[in-house]
């Protein structure tokens, strides 16, 4: 176990005692063994990690501190000499924190996840100064015997395959409005689950606890229960899956294996939310200590994360809540430098990065409901892309009528994103998503669109007919609607708006909510549509990369939820009726002709043919009747 909380903060309070006359002063470095270890599976995309035997030092120390003054980096280049990065690395403690509960140690990491097979050197850059890890103008020192170590191995072939990303290569932004798989060239849409967004407030991750009272209910918030134990997924814990400290874990890592299972590939998480609606995750020594890091909840959540990588799921890190990601929010006094980019802010994006930037498939959102000024927002932004070696997707969430004052500051050349998280109206998906696709390629920067959280936001995604006695009823302005309005215009509704994917929110009202989910099986038949609609593209082919809503070919220029296009014109054309019937559309020139065939999006499975079998342009043709059950959703796939 940690160190119990008070008494950490005693010791703490006696290091700054013993310290206070030398606070800006370093103790002389013994003299030190340049011990240096390459780990783990050394394979294309694969983690990679070099420790260093380098100063020893605890979690609490002051003068030096070991996450503001050493600046440790390690650049890897291929021998090729493309690609080359510059990797920051971090203070790991006894390097096996995660199952020892270590706050003291003498071990340094970084991680290269490798593209290229073959030999990589690395060079080692280790000085130190006051707060040398933030500040790269101030006055440094090489560490004596690690500043300057080089060194080399070779990397060979992946042996991974399956939903593995390992086998896949790392998601890149390449300046369309979809990912791309590095290695394989594959484009990406994702769906899964925006909640709990505490996700990481469990109770087998090393100082964690909750702030909140049990039962402490603020208006328009789901009521705190305490910290999860993911108990309902135990069972779907694997043997061969990682634990840490004699079996804990076990509860998280079997949640995600159940989430990949169903064929989900996102979720998404806080990594602070102190001030918060939960105030139980960061990962900081102490809540409010923002230059101490706990080493072994960090290593625990790479354990997670790691796992989640295997299992073929996208990490949506949300950097921050909107009540701390400011100084005008009920949790102003836990924000990170006012919401500026100060010692603060920098610190915990370094760490992050350092920590988990390895990783093959994620997104850095600037923070959930953010409210930060469009210039905080663009020096968070360009930090994080200067820090990340890899580039990963840059994104942001607003509220729903924050949308327009938000990201019009932000597309383009006037920041880093290169991608937004839309909070919206799930009735509302296909309008907002395909505002913000075209907006941002007329700015002359296509960001990747995913809807990320529905409204109302006490009802969000509701969860099954039967799940803890619940009907599977919600309501929009007193209106009902139920997981099949979702599946029609929120998912479909995105998908074949060019956006790039959905993930849920469970709202605050129902059972297992977006504050104390730990079931994500209340939502079973959800994750079900989830992976018929990823299975529509992958299986049949899609190439939807190369194509772009289109609604106006079968009559709805106005773009309502009436019936939606998605089209390469000339060549294939995906059109949804949320009702059934029939739709007529126009080929244009076209004299070519075009097999008609039928997708069902409630149960998946083969594509099935109408009344109609071929249509042949130019102009408008007339698609027919679905196969059966004729007033229920259908796709029908249009093909050259």
């Amino acid at each position: 176990m940690k160190t119990p909380i008070l008494a950490r903060t005693r010791i703490r309070q006696a290091l700054f005692a013993a310290t206070a006359l030398a606070v800006l002063q370093f103790a002389p470095l013994p003299c030190l063994t340049a011990g240096t270890r390459i780990t783990g599976e050394l394979r294309q995309w694969h983690k990679v990690t070099l420790t260093l035997d380098g100063p020893s030092a605890r979690e609490t120390d002051t003068a030096p501190n070991p996450f503001t003054d050493y600046r440790f980096e390690v650049t890897f280049r291929h021998e090729s000499g493309s690609p080359e990065y510059h990797v920051p690395g971090y203070f790991a403690a006894d390097g096996n924190a995660a199952n020892t509960s270590a706050t003291a140690g003498n071990q340094w990491r970084a991680h290269l996840a490798p593209d290229r097979v073959g030999k990589w050197t690395w060079h080692v850059t280790f000085v130190r100064g006051k707060n040398a890890a933030v500040d790269t103008s101030v006055p440094v020192e090489p560490v004596a015997d690690l500043d300057g170590l080089t060194g080399s191995f070779e990397v060979s072939a992946t042996d991974k395959a399956g939903r593995d990303f390992r086998s896949k290569g790392r998601l890149e932004y390449v300046g369309k409005h979809y990912l791309r798989f590095a290695g394989t060239g594959e484009f990406f849409l994702k769906a899964g689950t925006d909640a709990p967004e505490n996700l990481l407030a469990y109770a087998d991750f090393d100082g964690t606890y909750s702030n909140r009272r049990q039962g402490q209910t603020r208006p328009g918030e789901a009521t705190p229960t305490g910290l999860k134990t993911w108990q309902s997924h135990v069972r779907d814990w694997r043997r061969g899956d990682p634990t840490w400290k004699d079996g804990r874990g076990k509860g998280l890592i079997g949640a995600l294996n159940y989430l990949s299972g169903k064929g989900c590939n996102a979720f998404s998480f806080l990594t602070y939310n102190a001030g918060g609606d939960g105030d139980d995750v960061w990962p900081f020594v102490e809540r409010n200590d923002k230059f101490h890091y706990d080493c072994s909840k960090l290593d625990q959540w790479q354990i997670v994360f790691d796992h989640a990588q295997a299992r073929g799921l996208y990490l949506h890190f949300k950097l921050q809540e909107t009540e701390n990601d400011d100084h005008n929010g009920p949790g102003a006094a836990q924000s990170l430098d006012g919401g500026d980019l100060g010692p603060e802010r920098r610190l915990y994006l370094r760490e992050l990065i350092a920590r988990f930037g390895h990783e093959l498939a994620l997104n850095w959102n600037l923070g959930e409901e953010n409210t930060q000024s469009a210039e905080q927002q663009r020096a968070m932004a360009r930090y994080i892309r200067d820090t990340d070696p890899y580039h990963h997707l840059i994104v942001v969430h607003t509220y729903p009528d924050w949308q327009d004052r938000v990201y019009s500051k932000l597309v383009g050349d006037q920041s880093a994103l290169t991608g937004a998280s839309l909070q919206n109206s799930w009735s509302a998906a296909h309008q907002r998503v395909l505002k913000w696709v075209n907006e941002s390629a007329n700015a002359g920067r296509p960001w990747v669109v995913a809807n990320d959280e529905q409204n109302p936001a006490e009802m969000g995604v509701p969860p099954d007919p039967g799940y803890a006695g619940q009907d599977g009823v919600a309501t929009q302005g007193g209106k009902p609607y139920t997981l099949h309005e979702i599946r029609k215009f929120c998912l479909w509704g995105t998908l074949l708006a060019g956006g790039a994917g959905v993930e849920y929110y469970f709202g605050y009202r129902f059972p297992q909510n977006d504050l104390n989910c730990e079931d994500w099986r209340s939502r079973d038949r959800s994750w079900d549509y989830c992976r018929i609609a990823l299975a529509f593209f992958r299986d049949h082919r899609i190439p939807f990369w190369e194509m772009a809503n289109a609604d106006a070919l079968v009559g709805n220029p106005a773009h309502d939820n009436s019936r939606y296009c998605f089209a390469k014109a000339g060549e294939v054309y995906v059109v949804f009726l949320p009702n059934g019937g029939t739709a007529d559309l126009d080929l244009g020139e076209s004299a070519a002709a075009f097999s008609v065939r039928w997708f069902n999006p409630r149960t998946g499975g083969e594509l099935q043919g109408g009344d109609v079998r071929e249509v042949k342009g130019p102009g408008k043709v007339n698609l027919g009747t679905p196969p059966v059950d004729g007033a229920e959703d259908w796709l029908v796939l249009v093909t050259r």
